[in-house]
């Protein structure tokens, strides 16, 4: 695959908006809290729905299946970012997280 727009989480803008297209158990166990979901499992029949955000910055657990999405999105003529790293990336840097239920956000 060719490379695709990237950025690292400590160069992430203050403002960005983060597209998480993780699997809902992973989006359920911790996700970035003001991140939108979007499984890739479900992206092209749902593909109406991804924001309309410029840049979009696409995130999954460790950066491989957003390099994927974002390729497509870039295809579709999205001007979407890669996140690399990852959610990983994201709660090894620090930055906050959210999880649905009572659990403690994690990254499964």
């Amino acid at each position: 695959m060719s490379s695709v727009p990237s950025v690292a989480v400590a160069d992430l803008p203050a403002d960005a908006f983060l597209l998480d297209i993780r699997e809902i158990d992973e989006w359920n166990a911790g996700h970035a809290p003001t991140a939108q979901h979007l499984p890739m499992s479900e992206l092209v029949a749902r593909i109406a729905e991804v924001p309309p955000q410029d840049p979009l910055y696409v995130i999954c657990r460790s950066g491989a299946r957003s390099a994927r999405v974002v390729a497509y999105l870039g295809q579709q003529g999205v001007p979407a970012v890669n996140v690399d790293g990852g959610m990983r990336a994201w709660a090894d840097s620090g930055r906050a997280l959210a999880a649905e239920g009572a659990a403690a956000p994690q990254i499964v």
